[in-house]
């Protein structure tokens, strides 16, 4: 009988340890960057994993900037041709592969605030936090970041409400009876 209990409870984790696997589109959403400061859509393509910054705190450049009020643009990048791109819409995440081991890897990050590109791997910690790190040559000298799954977003509009009926018209009181 033991021998049953055990058995049972084994297959039970296995099973449970299965349905808590990493599947390759969990990546899949939005998600805001370490700071808040910004929101990266991950969307699918193809068999590539990719993202672009959909949304800024302060999507707005400052007073003392040079086009004050304006989108802030990717100033930084190297090639001159992208230099006035704005910033909301760029692709941040370039050609992630899911390896089927818990990690999104193979791909890029591109930093806008330097103009750089570094290797980069993605791990889901949970479903709500991803570890995002980005490299030079290996993993191990890079840098990670933490980004939490946003919120759901209320796409829908409020319902449409019929405008209020106007008051009656007063009563004519010189019509005749």
């Amino acid at each position: 009988m033991r021998k049953l209990f055990v058995a049972g409870l084994a297959l039970a984790l296995v099973l449970g340890a299965a349905q808590a696997e990493t599947k390759a589109d969990d990546v899949v959403g939005h998600w805001l960057t370490d700071g808040g400061d910004s929101k990266i859509e991950v969307k699918k393509e193809g068999e590539k994993y990719n993202g672009k910054i959909v949304w800024l705190k302060e999507p707005n450049q400052e007073p003392s900037a040079p086009e004050p009020g304006q989108p802030k643009r990717d100033a930084k990048n190297p090639d001159p041709a992208k230099q006035k791109d704005p910033i909301v819409g760029l692709a941040l995440l370039k050609d992630f592969t899911w390896d089927g081991a818990g990690n999104w890897s193979g791909g890029t990050i591109y930093d806008p605030e330097s103009g750089k590109t570094y290797k980069c791997t993605m791990k889901l910690k949970d479903e709500k936090t991803l570890d995002v790190r980005g490299y030079i040559g290996v993993p191990a000298f890079g840098r990670s970041t933490v980004w939490t799954r946003a919120e759901a977003e209320k796409t829908a509009a409020a319902p449409a409400t019929a405008p209020a009926a106007a008051p009656a018209a007063p009563a004519d009181k010189t019509a005749t009876k």
